[in-house]
């Protein structure tokens, strides 16, 4: 026998080294709805819904969960402790939501650890003067969750394209400053220039300067340009889309879905086959897109109530 058979029985790897890989490829818990979803590094979800059904505040509570340490000086606060890549395609990100969103986090996870001290202090019936300042506002976690957040404005396809090929470089620069890896790709949303590239469709002249321009052509640039990204940055990739309601979906569009994750949920009441019809929304990004995607989830606002299809 060609070689020592208790080197094959050791193995390449230790029980801790796979228990490290196997983290690094699946996230922990996420938040709600993408807890649902069997999810991990590569995946790619697209969260579709029309406006007000909750998509931005789905994106800003990964973020959060992403930035936000798993602990911090002894108090639990079930983050990651990792980067968050923000593309903002619609442009109306606000940093300041995001602020008070964190500093609300941090506060509450502050807050239950005070309450559980103070209660142990009662108990145990012990007077600490220092009481009155045993919980105050860290600013130090704060910034350190803010420099976690990368934000990248984009005003058109060609900028998007642009940031996508300098990525690779910049999170090289972010994991030497910080120490730690990219988890999130946040696209908002990844069809706000589809009309606009709709409208600059290649003329019929054979124009070989314009076909480049094309919406086909450009999407499948963007596609491109992701996949190499997690290639060299294993990242979860969640894109939100904007829903065009009509009467159904073309029977291409059902091939498509085929084979994809698709959630499927209600929360506060039920609803009916034909309501869910009704719903139904018509699907405008281009093939290169719809197969890239692993799952889909469906957001729509009703009432005070919120489906989850």
């Amino acid at each position: 026998m060609a070689g020592d058979p208790r080197a094959w029985i050791s193995g390449d790897e230790s029980a801790a080294a796979m228990l490290s890989r196997l983290q690094a490829s699946r996230p922990a818990l996420l938040v709600p709805p993408l807890h649902r979803v069997p999810l991990r590094t590569g995946n790619v979800v697209e969260i579709a819904g029309p406006s007000h059904s909750g998509k931005s505040q789905v994106l800003l509570e990964a973020a959060m969960h992403c930035i936000l340490p798993k602990e911090w000086k002894g108090t639990h606060f079930g983050g990651l402790e990792k980067i968050v890549v923000y593309f903002d395609l619609d442009c109306r990100f606000d940093v300041l939501r995001l602020s008070n969103a964190l500093r609300i986090r941090i506060m509450d996870s502050y807050g239950l650890a005070c309450n559980a001290l103070l209660e142990f202090k009662e108990g145990s019936h012990k007077d600490d003067s220092k009481d009155a300042d045993i919980c105050p506002f860290d600013d130090e976690l704060f910034f350190a969750c803010m420099r976690r957040f990368l934000y990248i404005r984009c005003y058109s396809t060609l900028e998007f394209l642009a940031a996508l090929k300098t990525m690779h470089h910049q999170m090289l620069k972010e994991y030497e400053a910080l120490g730690v890896k990219s988890h999130f790709l946040i696209i908002d949303s990844i069809g706000a220039y589809h009309w606009i590239d709709r409208s600059c469709q290649p003329s019929t002249l054979g124009d070989n300067r314009r076909k480049g321009l094309s919406l086909q052509c450009l999407t499948e640039a963007v596609v491109h340009e992701i996949r190499n990204l997690l290639r060299t940055h294993p990242m979860l990739v969640l894109a939100t889309k904007a829903t065009i309601f009509g009467v159904g979906t073309s029977s291409n569009d059902r091939q498509r879905t085929v084979g994809k994750h698709l959630l499927q949920d209600t929360i506060g009441s039920m609803t009916s086959t034909k309501e869910t019809q009704q719903h139904q929304y018509r699907e405008y990004m281009p093939s290169i897109w719809q197969s890239f995607v692993t799952h889909r989830i469906c957001l729509r606002a009703s009432g005070l109530s919120l489906h989850i299809l």
